[in-house]
């Protein structure tokens, strides 16, 4: 057996060990749906070692992530579900079917040609050319992965000049009808210029809440520093310690 096999084959008796009936009283108390925020948890933590390009942090997070899977293959498999091994040889048949231009030299990749694997592998007819909606994916992300395949087929816009009158327009009409439906299509448009720009909108949002907190807190020291109370404060005075606190940042 090689070193990675026998790394994985202990990883796999560890949990093994931990769901036994001596072994870790909250570990065999979880079930799948208990450890569905756990799994999400895992997966943004990973995603903030990628942001902040963090190899050390990676690693550990892409162990999380591992232990997840491992977690819920060993509960599929006291269920006399599935296996690990089962999860595992599902993926690799999968890489190698949906590759046919790597493993079996049948023709070229295409974005259109996965899409119609994928819903002929489901047992779907394909309805659309912008594929499945996953309606799990986070708004944001999901806005970005249906302007992709809507664009992988033709349906876009030429340049990023077009999607920024675009905005221009939902804003317009936002300011004309204030609703649910006006401010989602404003939020669609920004997406679809993030993906012009090549910027991640998960990840730029994110940043941005980070920036406010930041400021948020450097504001509320400024303030307890004059000895003043935030709470007794108004909005303009709010304002002019906000506006410190921005210069103070260097933004």
């Amino acid at each position: 057996m090689s070193e990675l096999g026998e790394s994985f084959e202990n990883l796999i008796k560890v949990m093994e060990v931990l769901r036994a009936p001596e072994g870790c009283d909250w570990d065999r108390a979880q079930t799948h749906e208990s450890l569905k925020p756990y799994l999400i948890e895992e997966a943004y933590e990973l995603l903030e070692a990628i942001d902040e390009k963090n190899d050390e942090a990676m690693k550990e997070e892409l162990g999380d992530v591992l232990l997840q899977i491992v977690f819920h293959s060993q509960i599929a498999k006291e269920r006399n579900a599935f296996t690990m091994k089962d999860v595992i040889d599902s993926l690799t048949d999968k890489l190698i079917r949906r590759h046919p231009h790597v493993f079996k030299k049948d023709g070229k990749y295409s974005y259109i040609r996965w899409e119609e694997m994928k819903a002929l592998e489901k047992g779907k007819k394909k309805k659309s050319s912008i594929g499945e909606v996953n309606k799990a994916l986070p708004a944001l992300s999901l806005a970005r992965r249906i302007q992709e395949n809507a664009s992988a087929v033709g349906f876009d816009w030429k340049d990023s000049k077009g999607v920024f009158e675009k905005i221009k327009e939902e804003i317009s009409e936002f300011e004309r009808n204030p609703s649910e439906e006006e401010f989602g299509d404003i939020l669609f448009s920004l997406v679809n210029l993030s993906r012009f720009l090549n910027i991640d909108p998960e990840r730029a949002l994110r940043k941005s809440v980070e920036k406010f907190v930041d400021r948020f807190s450097i504001m509320e020291r400024l303030i307890e520093k004059d000895g003043k109370d935030l709470k007794s404060m108004d909005v303009e005075e709010m304002n002019k310690y906000w506006e410190m606190t921005k210069k103070e940042m260097g933004k």
